[in-house]
């Protein structure tokens, strides 16, 4: 019995044992803007300190600790996780930033070097410097930084190494080094402002009419009058104060819940409802420009001079639309009026979704569904059919609208003429300032088959390749 014993001991401690797994290292994140709380439990934010992370488990809004051991919720697109290349709170460094918005925001600047270091869209893993350069004429080059596998020192030019990327381009920054001119200053859109935040709180969508001072009116819809506005006497707002029998108020408020839920960078942030008292107020960003219509009709020469800002516009579009159709939400009335522009030009997608809950609206047909007929689809006008397509074939209408400079679609023709022309397949003519690949892409949205439409993703690289070809047809 004695040996047996042993043996089983043996047995027992000289077998690998199955040892507790370790915990997770600490995500460690660093503030890229200031964050001032304005609920009790949020944290205060300040540009460069680092966060630790406790709790990321929901999508917009994580809980960290402070260097002093205060906890706290941060809004998530207000910091970035710190990396071995150290590039957080760089005021040239934007992580998330395609080739196109970059040249758009570089050309708008229109200074000699200004530049930005950004992730490498083509090459990913890639960082990439953009510059621009307006000798002999305006353009805008991208270099790749290397690394060098012998000494994993970074260059732009095989000449000029350096231990950090921050030293590389301090270094350029003085000494052109090969490039076709020295860096200077980044364009002050991203030494800007902070992005829109899911909301004003973790879970706050409810807003007290008593948290907002009205200011101008800035305009004036279908809903309501738009007015701006501040929260809690510190931060601008645009509110919409909705015309009592204008709408299904107790659908939308059902509704409104999981629309502050949406956000994406091309989206006009949706922050609350103030539903307790009527009439119902509805509180988004605030984008200082106004409707994108009047802005073309205004800036539209400005930007036609070179065709890149008005590509890019429609790219930022279809960039908001088809974050959309990726979270399985009919937009139902896109169109140039109901996109917002921001400054240096970011524009975004306003009123997703709240056609539905129209009740006096201008647009009617024959059935009785309530749609703009110049932005409908065949299958809206005859058959009331929504889907992410009929969104489709409306972008390709606000395409048109762009390049025309705000022009309304179908000019001189009643909404009798303009049904009969869509149901019979017949398009708008090609904008005089349009290239011929954009327009093929407007002519792709208008495909009288949804099922042969694109999808905003397919669109999105479409619109990309036109732009690395610098709109050279």
């Amino acid at each position: 019995m004695f040996a047996y014993r042993n043996r089983y001991r043996y047995y027992k401690y000289t077998q690998p044992q199955q040892l507790p797994a370790p915990p997770p290292a600490a995500k460690v994140v660093v503030a890229v803007y200031d964050y001032e709380p304005s609920q009790p439990g949020d944290l205060e934010l300040k540009k460069g300190e680092e966060y630790t992370i406790t709790d990321n488990s929901r999508t917009h809004w994580w809980k960290a600790l402070n260097r002093e051991g205060v906890q706290g919720f941060i809004p998530s697109n207000f910091v970035q996780e710190k990396t071995e290349k150290g590039l957080i709170g760089e005021g040239w460094y934007c992580k998330d930033m395609s080739r196109q918005r970059a040249e758009a925001l570089l050309k708008q600047e229109d200074r000699e070097g200004c530049f930005l270091v950004r992730d490498s869209t083509a090459s990913p893993g890639t960082l990439t410097v953009s510059v621009l350069c307006k000798t002999p004429q305006t353009t805008v080059r991208h270099y790749h930084i290397k690394q060098n596998p012998r000494d994993s020192k970074y260059f732009l030019s095989e000449k000029y190494t350096f231990p950090t990327i921050p030293e590389l381009i301090n270094y350029h920054q003085h000494n052109g080094g090969g490039l076709v001119t020295r860096l200077r200053l980044p364009p002050a859109a991203l030494t800007g402002y902070a992005p829109a935040t899911l909301g004003f709180s973790q879970d706050k969508w409810e807003i007290s009419s008593t948290e907002l001072t009205l200011m101008k009116p800035l305009g004036s819809g279908q809903f309501g009058v738009v007015r701006l506005g501040k929260f809690q006497g510190r931060m601008l707002v645009a509110v919409k104060t909705m015309r009592e029998g204008s709408m299904c108020e107790d659908d939308f408020i059902e509704e409104a819940k999981t629309m502050t839920k949406l956000q994406h960078p091309n989206l006009v942030q949706l922050y609350g409802v103030c539903f307790k008292e009527r009439p119902i107020q509805i509180v988004t960003e605030y984008m200082c420009n106004g409707n994108m219509s009047s802005y073309l009709r205004s800036k539209g020469r400005e930007l036609a001079e070179d065709r890149s800002p008005l590509v890019d516009m429609c790219q930022q579009v279809c960039s908001g639309m088809e974050y959309l159709e990726r979270s399985q939400f009919i937009h139902r009335d896109l169109a140039a009026r109901n996109c917002l522009v921001g400054e240096h030009n970011i524009v975004k997608v306003s009123d997703f979704g709240l056609s539905r809950y129209v009740l006096d609206d201008e647009y009617t047909s024959s059935t009785g569904s309530k749609f703009p007929i110049k932005w409908a689809s065949p299958e809206v006008l005859e058959f009331s059919r929504f889907s992410s397509k009929s969104d489709i074939w409306a972008f390709g209408i606000l395409m048109w609208e762009v390049f025309t400079l705000g022009k309304t679609p179908y000019p001189n023709l009643n909404t009798t003429d303009v049904v009969r022309q869509v149901t019979h397949g017949k398009h708008l003519d090609r904008p005089q300032r349009c290239p011929h690949g954009v327009y093929r892409i407007m002519k792709q949205c208008w495909e009288k088959d949804p099922m042969r439409r694109p999808t905003f993703k397919d669109l999105q690289g479409q619109i990309e390749d036109i732009q690395e070809k610098d709109y050279c047809e």
